[in-house]
Parts: C-alpha cells; structure tokens; sequence
C-alpha cells in the first residue's frame, strides 16, 4: 500500500501540472444495449458466488486439513486466495455497473484497480510456474522432494512471486498516470486496464507500449518457459515409468494444474502478445472477461473436481460437519 501511494500522490501532481481536467472516468462496460444489461448482471453474479464459494472453501479446506500441508497445496491456497482477490477487484464494480445509470470511477479508484489487477495478474501468472517446478519436483526426483521443496525455499518462492508483482504494478501504474487524458474520460471496456487507459491519452505512449510488452514478456514468456521444461522433464520421466497403473497416476496428479496453465496463459498470451495490426477493444473485452472473472472460478472446480486429495478432504470435512451438529 506504501508503494501505491508513493505512486498515486506524484501522478495526480503531474497531471495537475499538464492542466488535465480529468477528476472521474466513465466505464463503457460488456455493452452498451439496456435489454442486456440485467440478464449480464443475474449471469456475472452467479459467476462471483461460485468464485467466493470455491476459492474461499479451496482456502479454508487447505487450511484446516492436515493432510493438504504440503509444498503443492501451499501453492494453491495462494493462488485460490489470488484467485478471490483477482474476482473481488473486478466483479462487484462491475455488477453495480450494469445497474447504474453513470458508470463513474473515480481517479484514485481508477489507479487502485489497475495497480492490484496488474499485481495479482503477475502472482497469479508465476504461482503456474513455481506449481509447474513443484510436480517437476516430486515426480522426477521423489526421494528428494521433501528437501527440494522444503518450507523455508516454499516461503522465498512465494514471497519472490509477490515481489515480482508489486514491482511490475507500480512501474506500470507509474507510467501509465504520468500520461495526460485530455481527449475523453470513457474508457472503453469494465474496468481500468492499462490499454483502453493508454487510447485515452494526448501525450506520447510509445514509451509505455514498450514497458508494458516488455514486463508482459518478462512474466508471461519465462513463466511459460519454466512451464514447459518442467513438464517436458515430468513427461520423460512419466513415460519411463513401466507400469500403465503407475504412469496414469503420475499424469492424475498434473491433470489439474495443466489445465489451469493452459486456461490463464493462453488467454494472457493471445491478449498481450498478439500483433498490434490485430487488435480490437471487443475482443480485448471478451479476453478479459475470462481471464478475470471466469478462470478464477473454474480453478476451484477444476482442482476440486479432478483431485482425490481435495475430494476426499472435503468429504471428511462435510461428514465432521454433520456429525457434530
């Protein structure tokens, strides 16, 4: 939060001393059709009941249960508490949005969501990748894994992650409101991401299209990388392995987190990294929609569902809950 001020304070003065006059911005939102936007509001809200519902339960479920204190349930308590977060920043607004006559977001308010979006996009994005090293960790070098990923190295990778997204948010959130918005307050799309704000502007963007891609590239790309060497290794050895029983239980317990992978990193990749000559603010929209508010509710379901850990973890939990009451 120190970080977020030391960045908010200095831009408004600089936009001050550009004689902007841009107190407010209007979010256009999904549409701007009347007869849709209840049956949107009844769809999204749906969507962040079942967000709060499973990455909340993931969080608490992983928490109280002994048996899921491991190095990989470490990892996806983090990101499930990343996930509700991530849902949390976008989805409330968004919802009051689709009922409101003036779809108003204050300067400050503006910055707050941008910085966090930025912030947890990043954590979310490396979580996929010290996960990815963890199944590489246990699969390929099982006699070792508890060494390899003991607590201590656990806590460094998780606090490294955290790192990593505050110093992208706040050099990206920097450049970002150092600009001037003079030709219009209407951001094009539900909530403040760093493109439509960019379209906003007067001033010269060409410096902060080249942060952005290159801090894009930096997470996305290396976490991609460690992604794919981890699980080429984890193949390798999977396919060493003479059993078809032994195989199929070593590829059960990547399923999940592949899954997940490919939902969030394909989405971001095509979002971010994708030719300039082929953009388009709908389908920016679209993309955006699912990587903010529908993966963080699939991944719930998705480790909840495919995992015999979690599922028997909740079984026990539910039948404790029963019997007491």
């Amino acid at each position: 939060m120190i970080l977020l001020t030391s960045v908010i304070s200095p831009l408004k003065e600089m936009e001050e001393g550009n004689h902007s006059v841009v107190t407010e911005f209007i979010l256009s939102g999904l549409t701007d059709r009347p007869e849709l936007q209840a049956p949107l509001f009844g769809v999204f809200l749906l969507i962040y009941i079942i967000t709060l519902l499973g990455n909340g339960g993931m969080v608490l479920l992983i928490t109280i249960d002994p048996r899921l204190h491991t190095p990989m349930y470490f990892f996806l308590r983090h990101l499930s508490f990343c996930d509700l977060c991530y849902s949390t920043l976008i989805a409330p607004k968004m919802l009051v949005n689709f009922l409101a006559e003036r779809k108003s977001i204050s300067y400050a308010a503006c910055t707050v969501q941008m910085y966090f979006c930025i912030f947890l996009q990043d954590i979310e994005c490396l979580l996929l990748a010290v996960m990815a090293y963890d199944r590489y960790a246990a699969i390929c070098n099982p006699l070792l894994y508890t060494v390899t990923m003991s607590r201590q190295l656990c806590n460094h990778l998780v606090v490294g992650v955290y790192g990593v997204g505050l110093v992208d948010a706040s050099i990206n959130a920097y450049f970002t409101f150092r600009i001037s918005f003079c030709n219009s307050n209407i951001i094009n799309h539900f909530f403040c991401d760093i493109p439509p704000l960019l379209a906003l502007s007067c001033s010269d963007t060409h410096t902060n299209e080249i942060v952005l891609f290159a801090f894009a590239c930096f997470v996305i790309v290396s976490s991609v990388v460690t992604v794919v060497l981890s699980y080429i290794c984890i193949i390798s050895t999977i396919l060493k392995i003479r059993s078809s029983k032994g195989r199929q239980k070593a590829f059960s317990t990547c399923t999940c987190h592949l899954t997940a992978v490919v939902m969030f990193h394909g989405t971001l990749l095509f979002m971010y990294l994708r030719p300039t000559s082929s953009y388009s603010m709908e389908t920016d929209k679209i993309v955006s929609v699912f990587y903010t508010l529908v993966i963080p509710m699939l991944n719930p379901l998705v480790y909840s569902l495919r995992n015999r850990e979690v599922k028997d973890a909740l079984k026990k939990t539910i039948n404790k809950l029963l019997t007491n009451s």
